[in-house]
């Protein structure tokens, strides 16, 4: 049985140190805490990296850091990181109405100076700062591993692919986020401040040519001791990205080809591990079958599990070792809110009743069952129920929208439980049955439909004590081990490989196996490449990073000639330079954004405000910060096209060689 990686503070306090003396920090904001003194980052680095346990303490904490976009140590009580990815997306928008501040005119509010307090939907520096943080932490490995002595050449080989994949991995994330970025590749003797932007294609060429590396000399996940370790098969999935990313799309099949046919993983198609239900299996019942196991965290990193190339693991009883991950809460409806949702006969239609309070009833108990949402996050009418419809029909079969065996939540699954209602017991209703008045009178936040089988996480504080009535998801305690890769995205991303070499069959069967998989009826004969995206949807909500897949598509579309579902073409050279409101061109991203998702359809009256979901095509791309801009004063980083600063004629490296030979320069 592997064990699972589990990381030490040391590795946090001696990569730190590099952190100060690089200077890197101008690229972003950094915490208070991240300043204070800790005498545990007092090493002199020569010393501290010249040794292999320096090299596996930094690479331990890239690993551990990748789960800070998931979920962090800002603000988790009522918003994630990954929540902004969804957000800049046709799935999902900021819900939190109560929030003056609601980032929902993004057209208007995205900006280069706002985001800086990581709120809610308004994540963009947030991912920034922690990127080049991982960036850095990758870099110590490549800067220092030549003065280890001793390493034999395949270990060194496999530190070194290690460091790549998490570079490589978060450039690739900059480049869809932002565009055209620094490129930093080594830790600095003296700050430098006057950095160039590099094309973002001089940059995914050289990912890819790490990523090559990685996969020739990082060991698979069978020879090595502990999960939650880069992999042969992690580095695999990355490099074929990269090749989609750089229009290599026979290399990425053919990648695809070897992590599906010939790397020892395979879809889980029947239940494994721990069946572990609800804390109220009186109140939400669930039947067992394969999708919900595949996400519980207790079964996400056991050998049973064939489908899981790389976790993040994220479990135990204190917060280093556990970021909690509040997802019954973020992403959850608010439907125990006394004020915007009632009964008939006028009571609040939920109560969160805890276990010790007299009017508790166990067949009642949605607190525990489904957790307190408070609707950070709402998901689209898109996301709840047209992408579900298959071949102009709801795949009933689908076990991941399937509220029949307890893994889809629907409002109507909802039931009355005040005991003095004379409506207790019976199902939520939207407006009353007799005078059509509204009972729900915030229906962004209140009335959506959920996953629950990804959201579902145990609160294991509050279920300690029977006079808690919040019950949140994954706290100090608990498991939230999550997914970084798994192989159903291997398929669906060899179908997007074969969709642009042409061959929209082929690319149906892989879509098909995963589909077969969830239990679908409904199958493809052939698809276009909404086909593949929505899949996707389906399969990988609250994995992928929704809004950079949807921009690397964008990319890959326009180099590739394809139309998309709607017989839109789009060139490289000016699909991401255009800006407006109108329905008319931007990326691929922007007509998803528009015709399926909430952003430019009009005001919509709640609480009572006006709320005004609006989305530009030139948000395809975050701003580059304006803290990272007036940071390197002595250089000229290139703001995005559409943002305050942006100036067509700030220079840029054009190839990586050229960035790599200017870092030792820290002056003009």
């Amino acid at each position: 049985m592997k064990m699972i990686y589990k990381f030490k503070k040391h590795a946090l306090s001696a990569a730190m140190l590099v952190s100060i003396l690089s200077g890197s920090l101008f690229f972003g904001g950094c915490s208070k805490d991240f300043l204070e003194p800790d005498p545990l980052n007092f090493y002199e680095p020569t010393t501290t990296f010249s040794t292999e346990t320096g090299l596996q303490a930094v690479l331990a904490m890239c690993d551990r850091h990748i789960r800070q976009y998931w979920t962090s140590y800002e603000n988790r009580n009522i918003s994630v990181p990954i929540g902004t990815e969804y957000a800049f997306s046709e799935l999902s928008v900021p819900a939190k109405t109560d929030d003056a501040g609601l980032f929902d005119d993004v057209a208007t509010k995205l900006t280069p100076t706002s985001g800086a307090g990581y709120d809610a939907g308004d994540w963009h520096n947030y991912f920034w700062d922690e990127t080049y943080n991982g960036i850095k932490y990758a870099n110590t490995v490549c800067t220092f591993i030549d003065k280890v002595e001793g390493l034999p050449e395949a270990t060194k080989n496999a530190y070194l692919g290690r460091a790549y994949f998490h570079r490589s991995f978060r450039y690739l994330a900059l480049v869809f986020q932002y565009g055209d970025v620094p490129l930093v590749t080594k830790i600095l003797e003296v700050p430098k401040q006057n950095y160039k932007s590099t094309k973002k294609e001089a940059i995914l060429d050289m990912i890819t040519k790490d990523m090559e590396f990685a996969v020739e000399w990082v060991p698979e996940q069978k020879n090595m001791t502990y999960n939650g370790m880069v992999n042969k098969g992690a580095c695999r999935m990355l490099l074929i990205k990269c090749y989609l990313a750089t229009g290599q799309w026979q290399k990425a099949k053919d990648q695809a080809d070897i992590l599906i046919d010939q790397s020892g993983y395979s879809l889980m198609k029947n239940n494994f591990g721990t069946f572990v239900n609800t804390y109220s299996p009186q109140t939400w019942t669930v039947t067992r079958n394969v999708i919900w196991d595949l996400h519980r965290p207790e079964n996400k990193l056991i050998s049973a599990n064939k489908e899981v190339i790389l976790g993040m693991p994220n479990r135990g009883a204190t917060a280093e070792a556990m970021i909690e991950f509040l997802t019954m809460r973020i992403f959850g409806p608010s439907y125990t809110s006394g004020s915007d949702l009632k009964t008939p006969d006028g009571k609040q239609a939920v109560v969160n009743y805890a276990r010790n309070n007299g009017n508790y009833r166990q067949n009642y108990d949605y607190i525990r069952a489904i957790g307190r949402g408070i609707g950070t996050w709402r998901s689209t009418r898109f996301a709840t129920h047209d992408m579900w419809r298959v071949n102009g029909l709801d795949d009933n079969g689908d076990l991941r929208h399937s509220s029949a065996v307890g893994n889809w939540g629907r409002m109507d699954s909802i039931k009355y439980n005040d005991p003095s209602s004379t409506w207790f017991g019976k199902k939520l209703l939207f407006r009353h049955p007799t005078t059509n008045v509204l009972l729900c009178t915030d229906s962004l936040r209140v009335w959506f439909d959920w996953p629950q089988y990804k959201i579902y996480l145990h609160d294991v504080i509050n279920e300690a004590n029977q006079g808690a009535n919040q019950f949140n998801g994954a706290t100090n305690g608990g498991n939230a081990d999550w997914y970084l890769y798994r192989l159903a995205e291997a398929y669906l991303l060899r179908a997007e490989a074969k969709f642009y070499m042409g061959d929209a069959a082929a690319a149906a069967a892989d879509v098909n196996e995963v589909r077969k998989r969830a239990g679908c009826t409904q199958l493809y004969t052939t698809v276009t490449i909404g086909d593949i995206m929505n899949e996707r949807a389906r399969e990988l909500y609250l994995e992928e990073w929704r809004h950079t897949e949807l921009s690397r598509v964008s990319y890959c579309l326009a180099k590739s000639g394809k139309p998309d579902e709607w017989g839109n073409t789009y060139d490289v050279n000016t699909y991401d330079k255009q800006d407006g409101t109108d329905a008319v061109g931007g990326s691929y991203w922007y007509q998803r954004v528009i015709k399926y998702g909430f952003y430019n359809k009009g005001p919509i009256a709640v609480r009572p405000r006006t709320i005004n979901y609006r989305m530009d095509k030139h948000n395809l791309y975050y701003p580059i910060p304006e803290s990272a801009i007036t940071a390197n004063n002595k250089g000229k980083l290139s703001q995005n096209f559409g943002y305050n600063g942006y100036d067509a004629a700030t220079p840029k490296w054009e190839t990586w060689q050229e960035a790599v030979a200017d870092e030792d320069k820290t002056s003009n």
